[in-house]
């Protein structure tokens, strides 16, 4: 199943659906018309319990340059830009809160709000050509907002020099500094994301589903209250069907059998 819109392409196919930001002249900007399109299909995705596995892009040679910067510049005001802000933020927290993994696949370039969106996907995979910075401070903008999601991916002091200095770092960088969880040669990389796409697939969804929400959830509790919230979900997942045809499975050597229940 394939469908279009002017700013976001999206292809669905065994339970995977692949977001291609659509911009490739202005790098996949993201125009308040893009995180429009943007939040919409991650709106549908979240109600669509067929999909199992989300992945993003970018159309052409990059991933995403951040904030349409001459659209910012032609409307200056204050309140503008405040909404702005909280429509990107709105999107960045729709990834993170969509009930499947979302993968970023890094064809290219990823600067300022284009790193907070690779940050922002729960898995990120790139072409070894690719490269990553939060330049906002070349131009006397600090990434205020991309820092939120740097700061929960890589160690801090390495994301402060990023923001201060706005400077490229490679996809090599960007693996060991835990930006991303995989380099490849770009030549792969279509073959090695759809790999990653497809060994989630093949897992039980209510498992995927429920860890997914049970990760994010137990990140911002202290050590006892997680102990205590990972217990709670991890009987209930054992009450699935799943889980127990799983387990079933494994004992009697053979294949599970998923029934998303």
């Amino acid at each position: 199943m394939s469908m279009q819109t002017d700013l976001v392409l999206v292809s669905a196919q065994n339970g995977v659906v692949t977001l291609t930001l659509n911009r490739p002249d202005q790098y996949n900007a993201l125009s308040e018309e893009m995180l429009e399109a943007l939040d919409s299909e991650l709106n549908r995705i979240s109600q669509d319990k067929t999909v199992k596995c989300v992945i993003i892009t970018g159309a052409g040679k990059a991933f995403c340059a951040g904030h349409d910067l001459k659209q910012m510049r032609s409307n200056p005001q204050r309140e503008y830009y405040e909404d702005l802000f909280a429509r990107c933020a709105k999107v960045m927290q729709a990834i993170v809160n969509l009930p499947v993994p979302v993968i970023a696949k890094v064809n290219g370039m990823a600067t300022a709000a284009g790193c907070q969106l690779v940050a922002s996907c729960d898995l990120a995979m790139a072409g070894d050509s690719a490269k990553f910075a939060v330049s906002g401070i070349n131009v006397g903008l600090f990434c205020s907002t991309p820092a939120v999601a740097l700061t929960r991916n890589m160690p801090i002091k390495k994301a402060f020099e990023m923001l201060v200095t706005g400077n490229f770092i490679s996809a090599a960088e960007a693996a060991v500094y835990g930006l991303i969880n995989k380099v490849v040669p770009t030549s792969n990389l279509d073959r090695a994301v759809q790999e990653l796409a497809d060994t989630i697939c093949s897992k039980s969804t209510v498992a995927v589903r429920t860890g997914k929400s049970m990760y994010k959830q137990q990140m911002g509790m202290s050590l006892p209250d997680a102990y205590d919230y990972a217990g709670k979900i991890m009987a209930n997942n054992m009450m699935a069907q799943d889980a127990c045809e799983g387990i079933d499975a494994f004992i009697e050597k053979r294949q599970p059998k998923w029934t998303g229940n």
